[in-house]
């Protein structure tokens, strides 16, 4: 299954490459950018996530945590985007006390976003969208929502992200509630580079009860476009964590225990 799975993606971004069209391309990984697609466009768009450095006081040392997402974006009106994603996660550590290791892949589920444009930027002093994810992945499921604000000033654009999801885990028996704020700023060095800074904060609520954690992220994007395509990249260290519950990653700095020292994302995207 895992053969067949990651040989139809190879497949699939094969036949995509090779295609010639028009890509609309984003200057960030994390921000979503409130624009959504003309209508009638269709795109493939590949996100590669890492997630590393978890430390020996968690049990998992040498953490890495590969997420995959294969989105088909389809422009179902001038302000209405849908999109339809594969997701899949491979994780790897090993576990100090004896060294064993552990690889796992899991395939993570189906999910269907929605965006609508409330206020295009082109008309308006600030562009505004909502957005609705639900996930469905059997044992789980995750419904997300965010309030999506940018604008565009000159070679200058910004994005503000709201968001809050509701994990449910273990057959719906668990739930999880998570927060978070994400703020991007881009300047257009040319007609195909651009540069800029991402930053975001990560809370869990772990059956809304309690406030566990809360995480700050900050670091470079980078984005680049040609005829057809284009690919942004973000790397992203942790600069600040605490865990509310005590300190069992024991770094009086940062959140180790659900949070990694570092993120990475690659976004690229084709028209078809």
């Amino acid at each position: 299954m895992k053969k067949l799975f990651w040989l139809g993606t190879f497949l699939l971004g094969t036949t995509l490459i090779t295609g010639t069209a028009r890509a609309d391309h984003h200057l960030f990984t994390y921000t979503y950018e409130p624009e959504t697609e003309p209508k009638g466009d269709r795109e493939y768009e590949q996100s590669v996530t890492l997630r590393a450095g978890r430390n020996a006081a968690v049990g998992q040392r040498d953490f890495s945590q590969w997420e995959f997402r294969h989105e088909f974006e389809y422009g179902v009106t001038e302000n209405y985007t849908a999109a339809l994603y594969l997701n899949h996660t491979l994780q790897h550590f090993r576990d100090p006390a004896t060294g064993a290791k552990t690889t796992r892949y899991d395939w993570a589920g189906i999910s269907l976003e929605n965006r609508y444009l409330v206020l295009d930027p082109a008309n308006h002093a600030v562009g505004l969208t909502l957005y609705l994810e639900p996930t469905y992945a059997g044992k789980s499921a995750e419904l997300e929502q965010k309030i999506i604000l940018g604008q565009r000033c000159g070679d200058w654009k910004w994005a503000v992200n709201l968001t809050h999801a509701t994990e449910w885990t273990d057959y719906f028996r668990g739930t999880e509630g998570e927060l978070e704020i994400s703020a991007s700023l881009a300047r257009q060095l040319n007609r195909r580079w651009s540069v800029g800074i991402e930053i975001r904060d990560h809370n869990e609520l772990p059956d809304y009860k309690s406030w566990e954690n809360t995480v700050l992220y900050l670091g470079p994007v980078v984005s680049y476009r040609r005829s057809g395509w284009w690919a942004a990249l973000t790397v992203m260290p942790q600069i600040y964590g605490a865990n509310f519950t005590g300190d069992p990653d024991g770094n009086h700095h940062l959140e180790l225990e659900g949070h990694e020292r570092i993120n990475v994302r690659l976004l690229f995207g084709f028209s078809f």
